[in-house]
This record gives C-alpha cells, sequence and structure tokens, in this order.
C-alpha cells in the first residue's frame, strides 16, 4: 500500500499492513521482541583536557565523579533505564537492579 503526499510516494512493507496494528487499534509490540539493543553499565563520568588524557599511562588512576556506594547506571542505547549493584555472576561482573526507572520517566528521557 502506498501513500501519495506532495508529489512523494511512501510505501509502507506489508508486513506492517498486516500484523503492526491489531485487530482493536493496538500496535502489535512482538514485531519489536527481536530488536537487537545494547546495554551499558556507566560507572561514572569525568571531564578532563587532552593535555590530562595524554599525560595517562599504565597505572594511571582515573578517578569519576561517583562514590563506590552509588549505584551504577545500566543504559540501553544510551537511555538510562534503571541502577544497580555490581555482583560477580558465574566469574564475570553483574549488575544487580535496585532502581528501575518508570516507562513514563523513560519516554521523557528520549524527548529531552
Amino acid at each position: 500500500m502506498a501513500e501519495e503526499q506532495e508529489g512523494m510516494t511512501t510505501a509502507t512493507p506489508p508486513e506492517l499492513n498486516e500484523r503492526a496494528v491489531e485487530g482493536n487499534g493496538e500496535i502489535d509490540l512482538d514485531l519489536l521482541m527481536d530488536v537487537p539493543v545494547y546495554l551499558t553499565v556507566e560507572v561514572g563520568r569525568r571531564r578532563m583536557t587532552i593535555k590530562e588524557l595524554l599525560a595517562l599511562a599504565s597505572g594511571s588512576v582515573v578517578t569519576f565523579d561517583r562514590s563506590v556506594t552509588e549505584p551504577m547506571d545500566l543504559m540501553v542505547n544510551g537511555t538510562l533505564v534503571a541502577r544497580g549493584e555490581v555482583v560477580s555472576a558465574e566469574g564475570q561482573f553483574g549488575l544487580r537492579l535496585v532502581d528501575v526507572v518508570s516507562p513514563k520517566e523513560r519516554l521523557q528521557q528520549l524527548g529531552s
């Protein structure tokens, strides 16, 4: 199906026409379930000059703006979704979530 708007034609993929909107007008979220996202844990932030950056060497310690007792931020594609404590899980780092950002707050972050 194609739409025309001021001399431009846009086509909607057939799978979206058939599956994206269910009979009750709701969007079928199953289409999004296999979309990959990037999760990152932010330890903290630090601003430094290029001179300070170039002075770093093996053994240098870079301090961040966060205390070791504060929870780490869990980001999904750059958007804060939760905070948690670092744990060891099967020999790897993990994050035990202690606070999950509400969907309303996440949407507000996307708008700013």
